[in-house]
């Protein structure tokens, strides 16, 4: 029988008693879209998962969501490896705060993220609760932030001369940068769950670029006051890993970041991201 249990931090619950290498019946997927609404991010200990099961339990939740600038693993085209080699040098990958592809017209509901090769020691993921971090916001704070249309963009990581461009050397995973990561995409700052209508920040200063009819340098330091308050520790939870761990999240309630500590280790996980939902 399905088991929740919360993480006692700001978001989180671990989903036991269910077994995703099989099909699942649909209480099973009711239950775990449910949890999953209430905690933002679940994991789910003890799963040896391949890629069929990743794609399948992942399209029960929504259809495949479109990643612009990573290469699908060899053989598939909905799942990316997040990689890195025990020898790497290069940056880590993913260690600002961010929402997946919120640049995007209609960024992925979630994503799934399945623990293969895991270091012994570091890489935790942390996530921040963006409907805790607005719930807590003082009064004079928010009313800096309500009705305001974020401008988003990938320039800054995916573009030739971005994060993950033409200088970055030496890295394991598939990313292919790309002009098209200039565009940009705009929405609101503040806004509601599409499915429990809960208000909550979406995304942050990285992808959040500025914002409209505001000059930059009024912008600029608003996004800087956010992104430090959206990551306060009372908003974060953070995430151990194991092998053959499956992690999803609510991207549309949280922000997530990665971090290093495993120097020398190979780390290998599989990512598949969730469509936007549809009502």
């Amino acid at each position: 029988m399905i088991q929740i249990n919360p993480s006692g931090q700001a978001c989180g619950a671990e989903v036991t008693g269910v077994d995703l290498t099989k099909p699942l019946s649909d209480e099973t997927v009711a239950a775990i879209r449910s949890a999953w609404l209430d905690h933002h991010v679940l994991s789910f200990p003890d799963q040896a998962m391949n890629d069929d099961d990743l794609e399948r339990f992942t399209q029960y939740f929504g259809g495949f969501g479109h990643d612009p600038f990573f290469d699908p693993i060899e053989g598939r085209q909905h799942i990316a490896a997040i990689r890195r080699d025990a020898d790497e040098k290069s940056p880590l990958f993913a260690e600002n705060w961010h929402s997946d592809w919120s640049f995007q017209a209609q960024p992925p509901a979630g994503t799934c993220l399945l623990g293969i090769t895991i270091p012994p020691v570091g890489g935790d993921t942390l996530f921040a609760n963006q409907h805790a971090a607005l719930d807590a916001m003082p009064s004079e704070m928010r009313a800096n932030y309500e009705g305001l249309t974020a401008i988003h963009s990938a320039q800054m990581a995916y573009a030739p001369d971005g994060a993950y461009g033409a200088k970055d050397e030496g890295r394991s995973m598939a990313i292919r940068p790309d002009e098209s990561a200039r565009a940009t995409q705009t929405h609101p700052l503040i806004r509601d769950h599409p499915e429990t209508g809960r208000p909550g920040l979406f995304s942050c200063m990285g992808y959040i670029i500025g914002f409209e009819g505001m000059a930059q340098e009024e912008a600029l330091p608003l996004l800087q006051q956010l992104y430090a308050w959206q990551s306060r520790d009372e908003f974060v939870y953070r995430h151990q890993w194991q092998p053959n761990m499956l992690v999803m999240w609510d991207n549309r309630s949280v922000l997530h970041c990665a971090t290093g500590g495993y120097d020398g280790h190979d780390r290998l996980l599989h990512r598949t991201t969730i469509a936007a939902y549809q009502a």
